[in-house]
């Protein structure tokens, strides 16, 4: 079967088994785009050691990813507006094989500095698309579940990345780390070239359509909620490793069985995300971000009972892992007509809500210590959970546009 023979006069597949597998290669595709962003985490002293550099300069090839894919979202929408998405697809993930492969050649800091920005330019490009793709290759009732199978890549690589990187590098050197990432684009690259059909772009996409997508009330609404739960969600995890060694005084390995809890809590929260919001995506961005506020709290009052507090964690990573596909899900419900432009929206504002919460959470650590911290995520988290449930009292239906 041909790829003009898959694709409907819409530009959506007709949900055989061929547009599935082109889900699945999202979904590989999405975890070799995460993997590679936090890759250098858990490289770190083998870089700065290598390129002779210092850590911290190391550390900032995780910034500078961030940075470039909160500019290049709504840059790559607007770019490539006349552009079929399947060669968009193709691109960005030839994109992330080539900054991988320039990465793991590196003589030096600015040679890896452009790996990453490139890698930057892929990242911020395929989430501002992500859902836009999943819309064409799927029917609307299977969008929930389709959104869940490629956010799934998100999750497994949150729970893989820095422990694969760093036993890979162990073995064999932080630049075989880069190799394989390259390696699994290549794959992903594959499977994308065979299964993903002619995707003819769609909508109005443009900085004008992005400023016009802000009269609508449930997106704003969504926008307000992302920045509460996704800020609070950042300030707090970013100082969870504190919270559980100063706190409740866990050792190292307790702690890394910790996290580890939480990251597979975060993929089953992703596939229960994906459930909920195939019912109701308000009623699920709501549960996902009321259960992060849940979990802090407890964290926040429970610093006397270590197993409850860990128990907290588990809660955390899954409320966590249904967020990303809960707001995927809602903002193609009430943005479907211009859901590309309403994805790099979208991007900018996970992007900025996490730079605020990465800021708050430093200033907040440093003034009253890991429980303020975890406090403040819990009460932005509730406060995001609350605008939701208000939100929509006031805009009831899935398809306020």
């Amino acid at each position: 079967m041909t790829h003009q023979s898959r694709t409907a006069v819409n530009g959506r597949s007709d949900g055989s088994r061929s547009a599935w597998l082109a889900v699945a290669s999202l979904s590989l595709g999405s975890f070799s785009l995460v993997t590679a962003e936090f890759l250098p985490a858990s490289l770190i002293p083998g870089i700065a050691s290598d390129l002779s550099i210092s850590p911290g300069l190391a550390g900032q090839t995780v910034t500078a990813t961030a940075a470039i894919a909160a500019f290049a979202g709504p840059g790559i929408v607007v770019g490539a507006r006349k552009l079929d998405r399947r060669l968009v697809l193709l691109s960005l993930t030839v994109l992330l094989v080539i900054s991988s492969l320039i990465a793991a050649t590196a003589s030096g800091f600015a040679l890896l500095l452009f790996a990453r920005v490139l890698l930057g330019v892929a990242l911020g490009g395929f989430w501002a698309l992500s859902a836009a793709f999943a819309m064409r290759l799927v029917s609307p009732d299977n969008l929930p579940r389709a959104m869940a199978i490629v956010m799934a890549g998100v999750s497994v690589a949150t729970v893989c990345a820095a422990p694969l990187g760093a036993w890979i590098g162990d073995l064999f050197g932080w630049r075989s780390a880069f190799y394989m990432t390259s390696g699994l684009g290549v794959i992903a690259l594959i499977i994308q070239a065979l299964t993903v059909p002619a995707m003819p772009p769609a909508g109005h996409a443009g900085f004008a359509t992005m400023a016009r997508l802000f009269r609508r009330p449930a997106l704003r609404v969504v926008l307000l909620v992302t920045v509460f739960a996704v800020a609070g969600h950042f300030a707090g995890f970013t100082f969870i490793r504190s919270y559980l060694d100063e706190v409740i005084h866990l050792d190292v390995a307790t702690v890394s069985l910790v996290l580890l809890a939480f990251g597979i809590a975060g993929f089953f929260g992703n596939m229960a995300g994906g459930a909920m919001s195939a019912r109701s995506s308000s009623v699920s961005l709501a549960v996902a971000a009321g259960l992060i506020a849940l979990a802090a709290g407890t964290m926040a009052l429970s610093a006397s009972i270590p197993a409850l507090a860990i128990a907290a964690v588990a809660v955390w990573g899954f409320g966590f892992g249904a967020f990303p596909v809960s707001v995927q899900s809602r903002i193609t419900r009430i943005a479907s007509d211009e859901v590309e432009s309403a994805g790099a929206v979208m991007l900018t504002t996970f992007q900025v809500a996490i730079s605020a919460g990465a800021i708050i959470g430093g200033l907040l650590v440093d003034a009253i210590g890991p429980i303020g911290v975890i406090s403040f995520a819990g009460v932005s988290s509730a406060l995001g959970a609350y605008i939701m449930l208000a939100g929509t009292s006031r805009v009831p239906a899935e398809s306020a546009a």
